[in-house]
């Protein structure tokens, strides 16, 4: 116990406080990410995801409440790099709707596909947990804004609403299937078939 002491306050030397709690943080949400997606929702427990970290449990109540909090911060971490991911993708295409499309869909099916963890935090695991239910709602709102803000209408007429609508639900639940396995593992058909599929949803 003396030389994890040591080792811990050799860790931490020189480093302010401020950044000590961050990297704390940081460390307790990459160990929870890989407990979550080893072993679901039932893994997330306070000791375990310290042990997990390396970390003493006053530094889990330093930076949250709960595991649920800890779970949401997971969720938010694997979002918002989703998120980049898929802007630079639709950024970096060709300026049409098709290229766009196909950008996107294939930039979040290969996330899921890089790390099958990713897809059981954003759309398979803890359906019934309802920190991440409210976080894939929000989710799911952003998506439905970003397709609407394609469009490049100010106010866009009803139809282009209920296409995006059932277009930002569709997208949802063919990530949610491709993480479950469900969509076999040619990337390549399933982001043509949901091209295709899109954009007659569109016409």
């Amino acid at each position: 116990m003396a030389n994890a002491r040591t080792a811990a306050n050799t860790r931490w030397a020189g480093v302010p406080a401020a950044r000590r709690r961050d990297e704390r943080r940081d460390m307790l949400v990459r160990a929870a990410y890989r407990l979550f997606t080893a072993g679901g929702e039932a893994a997330l427990a306070v000791r375990a995801v310290c042990r997990e970290a390396e970390l003493h449990t006053r530094y889990f109540y330093e930076n949250f409440a709960d595991t649920a909090e800890l779970l949401a911060a997971v969720y938010d971490q694997q979002a918002t790099a989703l998120g980049d991911v898929l802007a630079r993708a639709v950024e970096d295409a060709a300026p049409r709707p098709d290229a766009r499309t196909r950008a996107g869909i294939r930039a979040v099916l290969r996330f899921i596909s890089d790390d099958p963890g990713r897809g059981r935090v954003l759309f398979a695991e803890a359906r019934g947990n309802e920190i991440l239910a409210a976080r894939r709602r929000a989710a799911q709102t952003a998506l439905l804004e970003g397709v609407l803000a394609m469009t490049r209408e100010q106010d866009p007429p009803l139809p282009v609403v209920i296409a995006a609508t059932m277009f930002t639900g569709a997208m949802t639940e063919l990530a949610q299937q491709w993480a479950d396995g469900r969509l076999g593992t040619d990337l390549d058909a399933v982001v043509d078939g949901a091209v295709t599929l899109s954009l007659a949803l569109r016409c």
